[in-house]
């Protein structure tokens, strides 16, 4: 009689380290500037909560959406993927892209109003902080559209399935990573007083 192995699995990290440990170290910076901007605040409550009043918070409000959506749609590619629904996996993928390509079309058009409001890094310390910290968690969106890109790419030509969804899960976890970062950015610039 021989005995089988009852053990499950051993868990296993979805995606690639190397991507975790990019993550990882882009939270922490992100830590860094908020906190930097929490006791900035601090110190001139006045001038961030005149300076906030201007920020248009339901541009914000609907970019928060266009996020939280596009991360459904990226959960539900990589479902689809994993049960070798390629097809679906990249109708959900291009999706979440059309969320990103909605958000980076108001950011941008926040900027420019912004830009033609005579603002910049140098008007006061809030403005500072906001164009810093929703500049760079704009590159990290124009960074994840890209690998999204390149992933419904390869989804379409069939690279991933339920045998190997490495990849895909990889820029799923990036992707959420920008996410989780504007949840936390948005109340902390724009809303709270």
């Amino acid at each position: 009689m021989t005995l089988r192995n009852t053990m499950p699995d051993p868990p296993r990290l979805v995606g690639d380290l190397a991507v975790w440990l990019i993550i990882v170290a882009e939270m922490l910076a992100f830590c860094i500037l908020f906190l930097s901007y929490a006791f900035a605040r601090a110190k001139d409550v006045a001038l961030f909560n005149a300076s906030q009043s201007t920020l248009d918070l339901h541009s914000g409000a609907i970019n928060t959406v266009l996020l939280i959506t596009g991360s459904w749609c990226v959960v539900r590619a990589v479902q689809a993927v994993r049960v070798d629904a390629s097809p679906s996996g990249a109708r959900w993928l291009g999706a979440a892209l059309v969320c990103g390509a909605g958000f980076v079309t108001l950011k941008v058009l926040e900027f420019s109003a912004k830009a033609d409001a005579g603002i910049d890094l140098s008007t006061n310390t809030f403005f500072m902080f906001y164009l810093l910290l929703t500049g760079f968690h704009f590159l990290h969106v124009i960074a994840a559209m890209l690998f999204l890109t390149l992933l419904l790419f390869k989804t379409l030509q069939g690279a991933y399935g339920s045998s190997d969804s490495h990849a895909l899960e990889s820029g799923a976890a990036f992707w959420h990573m920008v996410d989780l970062l504007w949840i936390v950015l948005f109340p902390l610039v724009y809303v709270m007083r």
